[in-house]
């Protein structure tokens, strides 16, 4: 049975993406009231999907504006917060940009990546990390617990293989942004500081890294990214669940300044 959620106050930034929204999924049927920050709202599918898992209670959820490149909006976000849900017992930091591997996908040399592209990804993905950390963590920390998780990356931890991109056909061919991993491992720095800083205070600071998840990529890439992972499949987003209530929960109540590789096992050979 987990503990500590039930009736907590879960923050997740970026709720109405992929990823933010298995979190706030997975948050409301462990019994978190969730408060979701995104500069746009969630779609209908996705506010319907928040619907069912309060088993109709009304209030579980709630959307606001925020922008984790702007710390006076995460500022008004922290006090509608306190307002409409009480004070954050969790903090799920999700916002972030990422390129998946497409044809679609713009496309250049090395050499050539666009500067502001490089400095749009660190801010949003590492920066806007720290910014949240420094509003809602730092609320935490003045009452005493909490539990923040960042969400990092296998490419924190190792280099995309360009050979899983190499029969997409674009000229120049397509690169996964060096400033994405740049972003992922800074975040993973991140978890370690803020984990002895805030030790004391009762807050424990985690990373939560996927692998691949399963989510459109075309066959052949699936086909050569699962030939390099032990358990034979990409993640789907059932898998991302557990390690998320893990690190959220009191069943982690000792763990602190790690990161967590939700891979199936791609970086152990």
């Amino acid at each position: 049975m987990l503990s500590g959620l039930t009736g907590s106050t879960a923050v997740v930034t970026g709720v109405g993406g992929r990823l933010g929204r298995v979190w706030t999924r997975a948050l409301l049927r462990a019994g978190a009231d969730v408060f979701g920050l995104d500069r746009v709202k969630p779609d209908d599918v996705a506010l319907a999907e928040f619907g069912e898992c309060t088993q109709g209670a009304a209030g579980r959820f709630v959307f606001h504006y925020g922008d984790v490149t702007d710390r006076p909006s995460l500022q008004d976000a922290l006090g509608a917060c306190l307002d409409r849900l009480g004070p954050p017992g969790v903090l799920v930091n999700n916002a972030g940009i990422d390129q998946p591997p497409s044809a679609d996908a713009g496309s250049w040399l090395f050499e050539d990546i666009p500067e502001e592209l490089s400095c749009t990804v660190l801010d949003v993905n590492a920066v806007g990390v720290l910014r949240t950390c420094q509003v809602f963590g730092t609320e935490m920390a003045r009452r005493g617990s909490g539990s923040v998780i960042n969400i990092g990356s296998l490419y924190g931890t190792v280099a995309p293989d360009p050979r899983f991109y190499d029969h997409i056909e674009l000229d120049p061919p397509f690169l996964k942004p060096p400033a994405y991993g740049m972003s992922k491992a800074g975040v993973a720095a991140l978890t370690r500081y803020l984990a002895a800083f805030w030790g004391p205070s009762g807050v424990r600071v985690n990373t939560l890294s996927p692998g691949g998840v399963l989510g459109g990529q075309d066959p052949r890439f699936r086909e050569k990214f699962v030939a390099r992972v032990p358990l034979g499949r990409m993640a789907t987003e059932d898998d991302l669940v557990g390690p998320l209530l893990f690190l959220a929960s009191d069943m982690s109540r000792y763990v602190t300044g790690t990161e967590l590789l939700v891979d199936g096992g791609f970086v152990c050979w």
